[in-house]
């Protein structure tokens, strides 16, 4: 693990250079365990890719022996050697698959309705093509997958879903939407995502879902957090129509 500052409110804590299931692991047991500290100069715990970020409070001058950053990067470490204590434990119970680990017992598998190709996913047929394949073979790709969700952001509630099938990577388009409608599943580079808010994108759209993935009158507001394993389920356009 290493640390550095963002800003003057925040450090980040990286755990790793790539983005697999090991990494997450980590990522998420360390985030866990910031949560479970309660401190109260934590203000928030963001975990994403690679990185666990902790926003902190900032402790005015002469009433802390330590300053507002040493004292913040110390909870961090002593959280990653409360992690570390348990590592052979978790790598154990993890054994080639760390997402069945008793730290991912609690992950939650998410089913997204979706509607593709038509209106609900403009791009779908020139995925298709560029990817040689059929179009209810893209539709098969995508939706038999198990996806993990690594980070949240872009937009609130925006997930960034791993697992992709390598037949499907695709790049941007080459000029983004101004408008994309909350709801829209897309494709960006090696990973897919949903558009929980209306906003500008440049992802490829295969698919619409009528699921709401952000809602500020819920607590959390956000459907999706890192960890969460998702599944895509194939839905008629008139089942789409007709979802409440």
């Amino acid at each position: 693990m290493t640390l550095a500052p963002l800003g003057d409110s925040a450090v980040v804590a990286t755990l790793g250079r790539t983005i697999d299931e090991l990494t997450l692991l980590r990522v998420r047991s360390l985030a866990a365990a910031l949560e479970l500290e309660k401190s109260p100069v934590i203000i928030d715990v963001v975990p994403a890719y690679t990185t666990v970020t902790v926003f902190y409070e900032i402790v005015p001058a002469g009433m802390a022996a330590q300053s507002p950053y040493d004292r913040i990067c110390s909870i961090v470490t002593d959280c990653w050697h409360k992690v570390e204590d348990r590592w052979p434990d978790l790598l154990r119970e993890a054994g080639e698959n760390p997402t069945q680990s008793a730290t991912h017992q609690d992950a939650a598998v998410i089913e997204i309705p979706v509607c593709y190709g038509g209106e609900c996913g403009p791009d779908l047929e020139e995925v298709a093509h560029a990817s040689g394949l059929a179009v209810d073979e893209v539709v098969s790709l995508h939706s038999r997958v198990t996806y993990h969700v690594h980070a949240i952001g872009f937009t609130p509630g925006f997930p960034y879903l791993a697992g992709l099938d390598e037949k499907l990577h695709m790049p941007r388009r080459a000029t983004p939407r101004v408008s994309v409608p909350a709801g829209s599943v897309g494709i960006g580079g090696k990973q897919t995502g949903v558009y929980p808010v209306s906003s500008p994108g440049g992802w490829q759209l295969i698919g619409r879902t009528p699921r709401r993935l952000f809602n500020v009158e819920h607590r959390p507001p956000a459907l999706l957090h890192v960890g969460d394993r998702v599944r895509f389920r194939p839905i008629s356009e008139q089942e789409f129509g007709s979802w409440s």
